[in-house]
């Protein structure tokens, strides 16, 4: 629908040799373009029109620029596109017009704008090493030049953002060109709210008409470029967006017949909009939902996406892989999810042996599942005692071990062990979940990520040499040696013994969970200081080497002696976790959560009331003074500066201590 015809292409042709052509109608649209700079003066000159044309529906009667079976087959070919847009708008439950959110909401328009370009750009035209060949910029109003968000928040001109674009890269020109515009999007406050009633809303005639002046500035500027770059003389799309909703406004015509009357600009440029242009609109819709996180697959999102895929393909022709090729392959995937629901009646039993589900042919998609309890012989489990003793294979050695004591940290079971070779030596030893059954259940999940994901790595810290006394240090790991002769097909396979292949993990020092620690009423002050910075030492050590944890609470953090062990390892977001876990462990109930929008509401709350930071006040000023630190650094990609912290727990804690200095690494 919005690939150009061969009479555009020869509009566009003559409007390019005509602009070459002419050197001194060349310098008259420099000129023009260099005194057209005031939205204002042309929304002036337009607003009778478009108020004329809102007369019977509130809004101009525009065409749209999309049909709906054409965003229904580009959805098809989406499916199989990731995108992920990693800062969230701005929540329009906690909505303010503060300058913080007001800066989010301008990293968050940039980082969406990236994905969907990258992404796009991805999945239609470029390889897994091809780089993707624009970036994001926005748009000071005060010099109508272009700037990165966070230079522009860091220069103080925040109050001049006024515009977002996605901008071809010109190493000429580094900060950007108006005619390196791949696509405009224009931020305001309320889109979603100041549009019609009706079942289709439109934007605000104030808005379109900003949208036209800067769609007219950008087809302007490429109408006198110099660059070889084949980006459409006569037509561009322009985003409109808030914290919530969005659309499309595409505008195109004959720049030709606009006549560049230099004492009149903008009643010249009104008078072209009118005559000789083509304004299409899209239906303003849901893009963000009302916690900032982008609906990729909905309506109004499709409508930026599809915009911005058109916009790609003014500059990189018809991509390689084409919307019917990819659309086609949910008619594949549609056809074998019909077989699978197809089948004769099937009685299955899932992976844990406790529900019956029954297929029927040409079923519907959507069906009542029929629940009954049945009995199945399901796999023993490996199941440990105090006195046990567990034999462990790593292909070249065999070691066994003996079960001193059995925990459970309400999730799952471990042991304190000792090796058969050195009794007086215990050792935290975990038993992973046998690798049939890892699916069905999210114990096993749990079981993996302590025994299998820790081993490797803990293997890999170790290959690197990488050292500290706060991070555990792996001591064995391999498999289980069950009873009976093991009839392994081969050195990587297992047996039809239920313990055949069962992975365990042996680790050092043992100690106390601060977990148990809260429960026995042992976590005071002094140990929530002390927490933090061996917590920290830890996430600095396996930081610098690019090794995360993900998964940091008072469960996985024990206590050796005087010192606290980070349990598993980390990621520069772990600090927030950490955070958290001090606050929950100072004596604060844990709310009920009961889904990821709910914890992100509670987390929202909590640090914009400073709920966080006021209880941490009560246990250290320069605790307080951490949690004020991650708070800022919550949605960027600066990482944690672990030093300065480190240095100033330490001292901290030598204060309020013997004054015996606390080493923060060792080898």
């Amino acid at each position: 629908m919005e690939g150009i015809s061969s009479d555009r292409d020869s509009v566009e042709s003559a409007a390019r040799k005509s602009s070459i052509s002419s050197g001194g109608r060349t310098q008259d649209r420099k000129e023009f373009l260099r005194r057209f700079v005031d939205s204002e003066t042309l929304k002036a000159y337009l607003m009778d029109w478009l108020e004329d044309l809102a007369q019977d529906n509130g809004t101009p009667s525009f065409d749209v620029p999309f049909e709906l079976i054409d965003l229904q087959k580009f959805d098809y070919a989406l499916e199989g596109v990731p995108f992920q847009q990693l800062i969230r708008m701005p929540s329009a439950i906690y909505a303010s017009s503060s300058s913080t959110v007001e800066a989010t909401a301008y990293l968050a328009l940039e980082d969406f704008l990236h994905a969907s370009a990258s992404g796009l750009w991805e999945a239609f035209w470029g390889a897994e090493n091809d780089l993707m060949p624009f970036y994001i910029s926005s748009l000071y109003d005060r010099n109508l030049r272009f700037y990165q968000a966070e230079q522009a928040i860091a220069k103080g001109k925040l109050d001049g953002l006024c515009a977002s674009a996605i901008m071809l890269k010109n190493p000429r020109h580094p900060q950007g060109k108006w005619d390196d515009i791949i696509a405009f999007a224009l931020l305001r406050p309320d889109i979603g709210g100041l549009t019609s009633a009706d079942e289709d809303p439109k934007p605000s005639t104030s808005i379109l008409g900003e949208a036209l002046f800067f769609a007219l500035r950008v087809l302007l500027a490429r109408s006198i470029s110099r660059s070889n770059i084949p980006l459409s003389l006569n037509s561009v799309f322009v985003l409109l967006v808030d914290s919530q909703y969005g659309g499309v406004v595409k505008i195109e015509g004959d720049l030709s017949k606009l006549e560049f009357d230099l004492n009149n600009v903008y009643e010249s440029a009104a008078a072209w909009i009118k005559n000789h242009s083509q304004i299409a609109i899209s239906p303003v819709d849901r893009i963000w939902n009302k916690l900032g996180n982008a609906n990729w697959g909905d309506i109004g999102a499709l409508q930026v996406l599809y915009a911005t895929f058109h916009s790609i393909s003014q500059y990189a022709g018809t991509p390689k892989n084409t919307i019917e090729d990819l659309a086609a392959d949910h008619s594949s995937r549609l056809q074998a999810r019909r077989i699978e629901r197809q089948l004769e009646d099937n009685t299955r039993v899932n992976g844990n042996g406790l529900f019956r589900f029954q297929h029927r042919t040409a079923s519907p998609e959507i069906v009542e599942v029929q629940e009954e309890s049945i009995k199945v012989d399901s796999r023993k489990s490996l199941k440990l005692e105090a006195g046990s003793i567990l034999m462990i294979d790593d292909a070249t050695w065999q070691k066994g071990y003996q079960i001193d004591e059995v925990l459970n940290d309400g999730e799952i079971l471990f042991y304190i062990a000792s090796s058969l070779e050195d009794p007086g030596k215990s050792l935290f030893l975990y038993v992973g979940s046998h690798p049939s059954q890892l699916e069905p259940a999210w114990q096993d999940m749990n079981l993996w990520y302590h025994v299998q994901r820790q081993t490797k790595v803990l293997s890999v810290m170790k290959q690197k040499g990488i050292s500290s006394k706060y991070i555990p240090e792996l001591s064995a790991s391999g498999r289980v040696v069950h009873p009976g002769h093991c009839r392994k097909p081969s050195t990587g396979g297992n047996c039809d013994h239920p313990w055949c292949g069962t992975p365990v993990l042996v680790t050092t020092p043992v100690g106390q969970t601060v977990a148990d620690m809260v429960r026995e009423g042992r976590f005071g002050p002094d140990e929530a200081i002390r927490c933090c910075h061996d917590c920290l030492s830890a996430l600095s050590a396996s930081a610098s080497f690019g090794i995360r944890h993900g998964d940091i609470r008072p469960e996985n953090v024990i206590c050796v002696k005087s010192a606290l062990q980070e349990g598993k390892l980390c990621s520069a977001s772990d600090a927030e976790s950490l955070v958290y876990m001090l606050y929950f462990c100072s004596g604060v109930d844990f709310p009920v959560l009961d889904s990821v929008e709910g914890a992100l509401q509670w987390r929202e709350t909590s640090w914009s009331r400073r709920l966080i930071q006021q209880k941490l006040g009560d246990i250290s000023a320069v605790v307080k003074a951490f949690a004020d630190y991650v708070d800022s650094l919550c949605g960027t990609p600066y990482p944690v500066v672990y030093e300065i912290w480190l240095r100033r727990l330490k001292k901290q804690i030598s204060e309020e201590g013997s004054g015996k200095e606390v080493e923060t690494t060792s080898s």
